[in-house]
């Protein structure tokens, strides 16, 4: 079967998925094809989605358990009924792959279910799922094939003891035990989902902090708001080998600038170590397209391979490896392609952490600003200084906010606190606008409200906080 489009998207994740609605949308013949049975990628079917309805369903678990007697709420025996809520995050994630295909026929846009291969410029080949072949030609091709997880050598993941992210979203018991090896973001939701539910969390990171690339003094504050939650973490460790011979899982550890091994015992492992480039078996080479020492594909300004009618998007190029980057990404090349002349601020792209309390940043950290020699401003809140926090109870955390010393640019804001993930919109908002501290400062924003720390370390970036 021979089909002709404007444009094919290999790949239905967050970027590829809505590449292919807007440019259907701009009026281009779009097909999308998906090696899975179903839409959404791994953010939709095994990442983001699932692990946000897990984080959300624990936070309420342990709330019942022992944040509502401070609110004068008592409650009796509360059980976990972990089945229920594994059922609960099937349904979110089915009723959103749906969504998605409703999107698809709304839009017109084909959905074509099999692996997608490139087999020379303007064709793809899809094995279908259903066992028939189609060979496409089109215009453009949008590589959106997103990321895997990278494996830890010499540690086989089977998904049931030592798994990867995708086990941890469908443990059939609460392990007595957890190790988590790798103190990123997948790492530390996943892990404060399962302490929440009761498992003992141990999280072995090789470097001598967590949550590499993030603003120091926040990830300071983080690790120990996640201390006082009962996780442990042993930084500067390296996992050496997981012996599965036995009734428990044996992790060997040790420094990672060398010294003596130690042992523990753990019921299960999670492999967190980051995320690499899908980019294998799409037949790169039969176009002459080649991959970095990471598996990424280099692109241009507009996202443009090295070979005409070729671009990539999201996880398979450089950048952060976050789904609505990918989003913005897609919107950008189907309009670029149909002629139109968008543009994407990489500084504006946020980044969130979904533990509770949630960490959020958009911009600069003062690590990069320091290594840039960029003179700056700081203004700091603490959420125990904001009426609504101290009304609800969640005072942990602050915000912070950084601003050219000279222009008053703002360059940079960092939220750990509740709901941080909501809160950033704003600055995120303010620096794709070019906007100053002291425009975000002079915003009236509601009271009581959460946001107003946001107006305050603006303040306090003049020294003029109003409420510390």
């Amino acid at each position: 079967m021979n089909e002709d489009y404007d444009v094919v998207v290999i790949g239905s994740g967050p970027g590829g998925y809505v590449a292919a609605i807007r440019a259907a949308q701009l009026g281009l013949k779009t097909a999308c094809v998906e090696r899975r049975e179903t839409l959404g990628g791994t953010c939709l079917n095994i990442g983001c989605i699932p692990s946000k309805a897990l984080l959300h369903s624990s936070e309420l678990y342990a709330e019942a358990m022992n944040g509502m007697n401070a609110h004068g709420i008592k409650l009796g025996s509360v059980e976990l009924d972990l089945d229920a809520m594994l059922d609960h995050k099937s349904k979110v994630v089915k009723e959103l792959t749906q969504g998605i295909e409703f999107l698809f026929r709304k839009n017109k846009v084909t959905s074509i279910y099999g692996h997608g291969r490139i087999t020379g410029p303007g064709a793809v080949h899809v094995e279908g799922n259903d066992g028939t072949n189609r060979d496409l030609t089109t215009k453009n091709i949008i590589i959106a094939t997103g990321s895997d997880v990278v494996p830890l050598p010499g540690i086989e993941v089977d998904e049931k003891r030592i798994v990867s992210s995708t086990g941890a979203l469908a443990l059939d018991s609460v392990p007595g035990h957890l190790v988590v090896v790798g103190a990123g973001y997948i790492g530390l939701e996943l892990g404060t989902v399962w302490r929440r539910l009761g498992a003992k969390v141990t999280v072995v990171e090789f470097l001598d902090r967590i949550t590499p690339g993030m603003d120091s003094e926040v990830a300071k504050q983080f690790q120990r708001l996640l201390s006082r939650q009962g996780l442990g973490f042993m930084l500067g460790t390296k996992v050496t080998s997981v012996d599965s011979s036995g009734d428990r899982l044996v992790v060997a550890t040790e420094p990672a600038e060398g010294g003596d091994p130690e042992t523990m015992k753990a019921d299960v492992v999670l492999v967190a170590i980051g995320r690499r480039p899908y980019t294998e078996d799409l037949g790169l080479e039969t176009v002459g397209l080649k991959t970095d020492n990471h598996g990424r594909i280099e692109v241009d300004a507009n996202l443009a391979t090295s070979i005409d009618g070729i671009y990539a998007i999201g996880d398979v190029i450089a950048g952060p490896m976050l789904a609505h980057k990918a989003e913005d990404e897609g919107v950008f090349l189907a309009e670029r392609i149909a002629g139109q002349r968008p543009h994407i601020n990489y500084e504006a792209i946020p980044a969130v952490i979904y533990t509770a309390p949630e960490v959020a940043s958009v911009g600069s950290t003062e690590d990069d600003l320091k290594q840039a020699q960029i003179s700056y401003n700081v203004g700091k809140f603490p959420f125990s200084a904001n009426s609504r926090a101290r009304a609800t109870g969640n005072i942990d955390g602050f915000v912070k906010v950084l601003a050219d010393a000279e222009t008053d640019r703002l360059l940079g804001v960092h939220i750990i606190g509740e709901d941080a993930g909501t809160m950033i919109a704003e600055a995120a908002l303010a620096i794709e606008f070019g906007a100053s501290s002291e425009d975000l400062a002079r915003t009236c924003h509601a009271h009581p409200t959460l946001e107003e720390a946001v107006k305050e370390a603006a303040l306090a970036a003049h020294g003029l906080p109003l409420h510390i």
